[in-house]
């Protein structure tokens, strides 16, 4: 039997090697689940979270877009109109000429859209909620004169509006809450 060589404090000095070479099996079991359960949480949170995240970023595109078409109108001197239905809005330009609303000559980012499946806008003007076609027509030359419920003027003036969009109609809406000066806020609304 071979002896440990010790100092005078009673303390050895050679160590012993133990074999460290790998994790053992409930390490690894450890790190698995908590692997799993971080994959479990951002799963489930995206889930949650997607359908609102979709309303918002709805609205924040017509956010983008009346924003961009207020600028327009001002650098370009022209009135502009948003007309709205429950699932899409299309843009327009007022022709002081012949008095008639057509759509922006040339413009790759003012055309129609519809929102995706299924959500649904509502619209109030003056605290007066507005009855919204279900969808525009898709072939506006049909549709030879055109009524825009929102007017975006040269003056840089919008109309004051509240629009809606939910997915369900008990359920969060997202509200794009605009005013003549052309401020604009988005708020939730989770209680209608």
């Amino acid at each position: 039997m071979e002896l440990m060589p010790t100092l005078g404090t009673g303390i050895s000095t050679r160590y012993r090697r133990r074999l460290t070479a790998g994790f053992s099996l409930l390490e690894l079991m450890v790190v698995v689940a908590i692997i799993g359960l971080m994959a479990g949480t951002l799963v489930l949170s995206t889930n949650l979270g997607g359908s609102e995240r979709q309303l918002e970023r709805e609205v924040d595109r017509v956010r983008g877009l009346i924003g961009l078409m207020r600028e327009e109108a001002l650098m370009q001197n022209r009135d502009y109109g948003i007309e709205i239905t429950a699932t899409g809005y299309r843009f327009f330009v007022f022709d002081y000429e012949q008095l008639l609303w057509y759509p922006p000559p040339n413009e790759q980012l003012f055309v129609g859209y519809l929102l995706p499946e299924p959500l649904m806008f509502e619209l109030a003007l003056e605290d007066r909620d507005i009855t919204l076609d279900r969808e525009f027509d898709e072939s506006i030359e049909d549709d030879a004169t055109p009524e825009p419920q929102l007017l975006i003027l040269s003056t840089g003036e919008l109309t004051p509006f509240e629009l809606s969009i939910y997915r369900d109609i008990n359920g969060t809406r997202v509200v794009l809450d605009a005013q003549l000066d052309g401020t604009m806020e988005v708020r939730r609304n989770d209680s209608i």
